[in-house]
């Protein structure tokens, strides 16, 4: 089933390698949000065991939340500040140098419209890509199958529901390119 979720394609929510994927994670979770600023060292060592990657340099503030971590990839010098969800249903990809605000949203699952699939638990998922240099304001909200280009700015509070280019500030709901850099 772990396939088909990667894939985008339909999957059973509940599936039991999915469930036990799910509760490592909230274990791991749950031990990385009970740390303290002076266990930094703890912090990272919890943070490779949890994410897919990440790089040299970044940090990410807790609580962080997050559906397997596994599919997380996480470039050099990042930083996230606190109440990150990354919904990992389908791949994160976050460059290099991104500093992303407090309270973001990366929401990777979708769900059926019609309610007799979505009622059988039926999901899916999109990747979310956000190039290098990127920069998400507080409580940014980046929607599936989204891609970001390098030297963006998304302004706090924005939702982002389709790709937006590289070197370009971009606001609102939904998110619209207002400058280039």
């Amino acid at each position: 089933m772990r396939e088909r979720m990667l894939a985008g394609d339909l999957y059973i929510a509940d599936d039991p390698e999915l469930s036990e994927a799910a509760s490592r994670a909230l274990d791991l979770m749950a031990a990385y949000n009970a740390t303290t600023v002076r266990q930094r060292p703890l912090r990272r060592l919890l943070l490779v065991e949890l994410l897919g990657s990440i790089g040299e340099g970044s940090e990410i503030r807790p609580p962080l939340y997050v559906d397997y971590g596994s599919n997380i990839t996480i470039g050099a010098r990042c930083f996230a500040n606190f109440g990150l969800v990354a919904l990992d249903v389908a791949a994160i990809t976050i460059g290099d140098d991104v500093q992303i605000g407090p309270n973001v949203q990366l929401l990777t699952p979708t769900h059926p419209v019609e309610p007799g699939p979505r009622r059988d638990k039926w999901e899916a998922a999109e990747p979310i890509t956000i190039g290098d240099n990127v920069w998400l304001g507080g409580g940014v909200i980046v929607c599936p199958g989204v891609t970001i280009g390098e030297n963006t700015v998304v302004g706090a509070g924005a939702v982002v529901v389709r790709d937006l280019p590289a070197n370009v500030v971009a606001v609102g709901n939904p998110a619209r390119v207002v400058r280039t850099i």
